[in-house]
C-alpha cells in the first residue's frame, strides 16, 4: 500500500491522532485533545506561545485547524505536521508513517510483525461514551428487546454485511405493500431514543438523548446528506440510507433538561420544513419508535465516538 494522505487518514482517525501526537511532543503527560460534539475543545498551540487558541475539527473526512488569534494559517492536519517536522510532500508522509508506526506499505503477517519494532500506542484522545438503547430481533411484532446496543455497535452492523442480503431483497420488491410486509418480517430494529422493558413509551427505562428524523422519498439523497452533515444547528450522531433506499435516517442529540422529547421533535420538524422544504415522518415523535437496520457501507457516525 502506498504511503498516501488517504492511507494515513484512515489509520489516524481522520488525522486527529496526528494532532494529538504532535501536541504530545510539546505537552507530555497532558490531555492534549478533548472532543466536544463534532469539534475539539480549544487546545494549547505550541506555535502561539502555548495559548489555548488551537481549534481542531473534522471536515469532509480530514482533521483541520484554525487559530483564534490567527497565529498560524488555517489548514489541515498535514499543514500542522509540516510546522512541527519542517517537512513537506512525500517526505512528510513517510515521516508520519514512521513516527506513528502506522506500517503503511509494510509486509503483513506474523513473521513481519515479529521482526519489527513494537508499535507505540498513539496518544489517547478523550472521547464520550456512545449512547445506548434497546435492540430488537426481527420481526417487528417482537416488542421485547433482546439486549442493549451502543451507537458504535449499530454503526458497525449497518456498515458491515450483516444486513446486506435482506436490504438487497427488499429493494427488489416492486409492490409497496409486499415490501412493507417483507421489511416488518425480516429486519432487526432499535429504539434509538432509549432503553425499554417492552417497546412502548410507557415502558421507557432510560432516554438515550437521541432523536431520529426520517426523510422519506428523497429525490437527491447525496445532496441532502451533505446538507445535514453541515447543518449549523444540529449535530449529526448517525446518518444512513433507509432500508427502502429512497430515504435517510438522521439521528441527532437532544437535551432533555431544556425541553421534552415531543417538543424537540416538533421544533426540529418545523426547522426542517423551513430550512430544507421537506416534511418528515411524524412517527419520530414517539420515544419508542422502531428504526429498522439496513445495510449502508457509506453510513456516517460522529467522529467523536471513534
Amino acid at each position: 500500500m502506498e504511503v498516501s494522505r488517504k492511507a494515513i487518514l484512515d489509520k489516524t482517525h481522520y488525522g486527529l491522532n496526528i494532532y494529538a501526537y504532535v501536541l504530545r511532543q510539546y505537552y507530555p503527560g497532558e490531555t492534549v485533545l478533548s472532543l466536544s460534539g463534532r469539534d475539539c475543545k480549544p487546545a494549547k498551540n505550541p506555535f502561539n506561545a502555548d495559548k489555548p487558541t488551537l481549534l481542531v475539527k473534522v471536515v469532509d473526512g480530514c482533521a483541520t485547524h484554525t487559530d483564534s488569534e490567527e497565529a498560524i494559517a488555517q489548514g489541515n492536519v498535514f499543514d500542522f505536521a509540516a510546522l512541527h517536522f519542517s517537512l513537506e510532500g512525500q517526505t512528510l508522509l513517510d515521516k508520519l508513517n514512521e513516527e506513528l508506526h502506522l506500517r503503511i506499505g509494510k509486509q503483513q503477517g506474523f513473521y513481519a510483525q515479529a521482526e519489527s519494532q513494537p508499535a507505540v500506542a498513539l496518544p489517547e484522545i478523550v472521547k464520550p461514551a456512545a449512547p445506548v438503547f434497546s435492540y430488537f430481533n426481527k420481526p417487528v411484532t417482537n416488542v421485547t428487546p433482546s439486549r442493549q446496543a451502543s451507537l458504535v455497535e449499530v454503526y458497525n452492523l449497518i456498515k458491515g454485511n450483516e444486513f446486506a442480503s435482506c436490504t438487497s431483497s427488499l429493494r427488489n420488491i416492486p409492490d409497496p405493500k409486499e415490501a412493507r410486509k417483507y421489511k416488518a418480517q425480516n429486519f432487526d430494529y432499535v429504539t434509538f431514543s432509549g432503553t425499554f422493558s417492552k417497546r412502548n413509551d410507557a415502558n421507557l427505562q432510560r432516554h438515550s438523548g437521541l432523536l431520529t428524523i426520517d426523510f422519506d422519498h428523497i429525490q437527491d439523497i447525496p445532496t441532502l446528506k451533505t446538507a445535514l452533515l453541515n447543518d449549523h444547528y444540529f449535530e449529526t450522531e448517525l446518518l444512513f440510507v433507509s432500508p427502502s433506499g429512497d430515504g435517510l435516517k438522521w439521528v441527532i442529540p437532544i437535551d432533555l433538561t431544556q425541553a421534552k422529547h415531543q417538543d424537540y421533535f416538533k421544533a426540529v420538524a418545523n426547522y426542517v420544513s423551513h430550512t430544507y422544504h421537506l416534511e418528515i415522518d411524524q412517527s419520530g415523535k414517539d420515544i419508542s419508535r422502531a428504526c429498522f437496520l439496513p445495510h449502508d457501507s457509506e453510513i456516517f457516525i460522529n467522529p467523536k465516538y471513534l
